[in-house]
């Protein structure tokens, strides 16, 4: 049996005690970092055995993890933050356990984007969730099939791109088009940043360092500035 086991993406309580019970219980924890997910678990006295589960390695060890479950053993998959295979590894852990026939039970709790959506002020009863948008090729075309999107778009980036995405967004769908940026959400230096693609792009730009996970979320076609003065 496969549990999908979301963990806290900042503050170490935002964790539910099904997912503790679980990681407790389970014969073993798949992490994408052992080292990041240890922090956690010693927190909260969890000494279950952990392997790897990363990008680098995740369709190997699909099958080595597999063949475990098929002698009946459970695991609990976690990533370093949020949901797994919410721009995470997970999916090809997932399709072998689902083509195999073994149980996969998905847990709810902590990731970025719902927060970020919900904070953001803008419409949340329609998105569409990119993730990361490619890094070089088909980077372009993705940002041209966004330009007439009329949900909310949510998407991931890092500390290092923000300023040039944020510069390829407003080039693409506008100066004025309505953006939240959250920083850091859950932890101490929480921040959130909205306004037009191009004033958010020019505050972000000014900084002498950007740090932290980030989630931009920016308004579909069609709506403006208005929204936040009605």
């Amino acid at each position: 049996m496969l549990y999908l086991v979301p963990t806290p993406i900042g503050n170490l309580e935002d964790i539910t005690l099904r997912a503790l019970r679980v990681l407790r219980e389970v014969d073993l924890i798949a992490c994408e970092d052992t080292r990041t997910s240890g922090v956690l678990l010693s927190h909260y006295d969890i000494k279950t055995p952990r392997t790897s589960y990363h990008e680098h390695n995740e369709r190997k060890k699909a099958l080595v993890l597999l063949d475990r479950m098929r002698t009946g053993q459970s695991i609990a998959l976690i990533s370093d933050a949020g949901s797994p295979g919410v721009s995470d590894p997970g999916f090809f852990l997932v399709r072998a356990c689902v083509r195999s026939e073994i149980p996969v039970i998905p847990l709810p709790g902590a990731t970025a984007f719902v927060p970020a959506l919900t904070a953001s002020a803008l419409p949340a009863d329609r998105f569409t969730f990119e993730g990361f948008l490619p890094t070089k090729k088909g980077r372009q075309s993705r940002l041209e099939e966004l330009r007439n999107e009329a949900r909310t778009i949510i998407l991931y980036e890092s500390p290092y791109r923000l300023v040039k995405t944020l510069d390829q967004l407003a080039v693409t769908l506008g100066d004025d088009r309505p953006v939240s940026v959250s920083r850091e959400l859950t932890k101490k230096f929480e921040e959130i940043q909205r306004g037009t693609l191009r004033d958010v792009h020019d505050y972000f730009a000014c900084q002498t360092r950007i740090r932290g996970e980030l989630v931009i979320v920016a308004a579909g076609a069609g709506v403006t500035t208005d929204i936040w003065r009605e």
